[in-house]
């Protein structure tokens, strides 16, 4: 059981603990980096925030949710102990 709270990440961590998970990097833009991944016949889309400072807890919320990558705060922790 987790806590319910999402743990404090910065953008550029999360793109790190993504491109282990085996997303793949996009374009990158003003506001962030495009991140991509095949799950099957569907490709999920990401844009991530690259500033240095934690996530604002909504924008972390969106990025995980089932319209970005799906992973879910679950999942979150789980990358962070799997690739710390």
């Amino acid at each position: 059981m987790t806590s319910a709270k999402l743990p404090a990440i910065s953008g550029q961590q999360l793109i790190k603990l993504l491109k282990r998970d085996g997303w793949q990097d996009g374009r990158q833009a003003k506001h962030g980096k495009t991140m991509t991944k095949r799950f099957g016949d569907r490709t999920r889309v990401t844009v991530i925030p690259t500033k240095g400072s934690s996530l604002p807890e909504g924008t972390l919320k969106a990025i995980l949710g089932n319209k970005q990558t799906g992973i879910g705060k679950d999942g979150l922790v789980e990358l962070i102990k799997k690739y710390g």
